[in-house]
C-alpha cells in the first residue's frame, strides 16, 4: 500500500475537511479526493463519513488510521535509525500548558543533559486543543493536558479517538495566587465569596469546551472583574503588581513564588479538581529522555 495515501489520510483526519486538507498538502482539492476514494476501494470499506461537522472517521475507518499512524511511526523510526547523518544526542519535544511546576521538570530535564552532547530539544506552551491535535499529527512525541476531573469521560473519549496512550502525571485541587500585599494574603480558611471584590487573571486559552458540568460551573463567576491573559510570566508579573488581583492555578513550586514575590493559598470548601495527563501515540516507544521528563514531574509534584 502507498505509504503517500496513508498521510493523505491521516491529513484528512487531523484537519476534519478535505478543502482544508488539501491547502495543508499543496494539492487540488480533487486529486486528493480522488486518492481518498481510491484508498477506500483498496480497502472495500469507507474510512470517512461526510457530516455538518466535517470528515469523520467511521468506526472501521477510526481503526484503520490508527493503524497507519503507526505503520508510519515505525517507518520513520526505521528510517531514523539507518540514516547515516542522523542526529546523534537527545531529541526530545514536548507540547504543555503553561504551568510553572511543569516549566521546573523541563528546565531540570535540560539541567540534566550537560553541555557536551549534541541535542534538538522543542518545548511548546498551548491549549488542550492544540497539544492533542500536535501529539495526535505527530509533531510532538509528548503532551501534558490539563482537565477537571469531572470531564474525565470527555477527555477520556477525544484521547481514545486520537488513537493516544495517557498515563495520570499529577492531580490536585486547584489553589489560589496573591502577592504578598493582597489583602487575602495574610488569610488561612478563604472562602469562593471573599474573592467577589477582587481582579481575576484567568488563562486565556482557545480550545474544549469540557464537560456540562464545569461549563455550569464556570457560569456562576467568583469576580465580576477578570484579565485574561495568555503568557504565563505576563500572568505572574500581573499577580505581582496588581495589588488586588488573584489567579487560580496548579500547585507552584517555591521558586517561583519566591521570584514573583507571591502567595500561594488554599480555597475552603473548593471542588476544582484537576488531573494532567501524559499523553502519547500509540505505538510510540518512549525514549529514555522521555522518562527523565516523567520522572521530573512526578518529582516535582510529590513536593508540592
Amino acid at each position: 500500500m502507498n505509504t503517500v495515501l496513508l498521510q493523505y489520510a491521516l491529513e484528512v483526519q487531523r484537519t476534519g475537511s478535505i478543502t482544508r486538507a488539501a491547502a495543508s498538502l499543496c494539492m487540488d482539492q480533487p486529486n486528493l479526493s480522488k486518492a481518498i476514494r481510491s484508498l477506500e476501494e483498496g480497502l472495500g470499506a469507507p474510512i470517512f463519513k461526510r457530516t455538518p461537522k466535517g470528515m469523520v472517521p467511521t468506526s472501521r475507518g477510526r481503526v484503520f488510521l490508527e493503524q497507519a499512524r503507526n505503520v508510519l511511526i515505525q517507518i520513520e523510526e526505521m528510517e531514523h535509525l539507518y540514516k547515516p547523518d542522523a542526529l546523534e544526542g537527545v531529541n526530545f519535544s514536548v507540547s504543555m500548558p503553561r504551568s510553572s511546576y511543569l516549566s521546573l521538570a523541563f528546565s531540570r530535564v535540560i539541567r540534566n543533559l550537560g553541555s557536551q552532547e549534541p541535542m534538538n530539544v522543542w518545548l511548546r506552551e498551548t491549549s488542550t486543543e492544540n497539544t492533542l491535535k500536535e501529539v495526535e499529527s505527530g509533531e510532538y512525541n509528548l503532551g501534558v493536558i490539563q482537565y477537571p476531573v469531572c470531564s474525565e469521560k470527555f477527555h477520556a473519549r477525544k484521547i481514545w479517538e486520537k488513537g493516544l496512550a495517557a498515563e495520570t502525571v499529577f492531580e490536585y485541587e486547584l489553589r489560589l495566587l496573591f502577592s504578598q500585599d493582597h489583602p487575602l494574603a495574610g488569610k488561612e480558611d478563604i472562602e469562593e465569596a471573599d474573592l467577589m471584590p477582587y481582579t481575576e487573571i484567568a488563562q486565556g486559552e482557545e480550545g474544549l469546551e469540557y464537560s456540562e458540568e464545569w461549563n455550569r460551573e464556570k457560569e456562576s463567576p467568583e469576580s465580576l472583574k477578570r484579565i485574561y491573559v495568555f503568557d504565563r510570566e505576563s500572568q505572574l508579573n500581573l499577580l505581582n503588581q496588581v495589588s488586588d488581583a488573584y489567579m487560580w492555578t496548579s500547585p507552584v513550586p517555591q521558586e517561583a513564588l519566591s521570584k514573583f514575590h507571591l502567595v500561594e493559598r488554599r480555597c475552603k470548601k473548593s471542588s476544582r479538581i484537576f488531573r494532567d495527563v501524559l499523553i502519547y501515540r500509540k505505538g510510540y516507544s518512549l525514549t529514555a529522555w522521555d522518562r527523565e521528563f516523567l520522572d521530573e514531574l512526578k518529582k516535582v509534584a510529590e513536593n508540592l
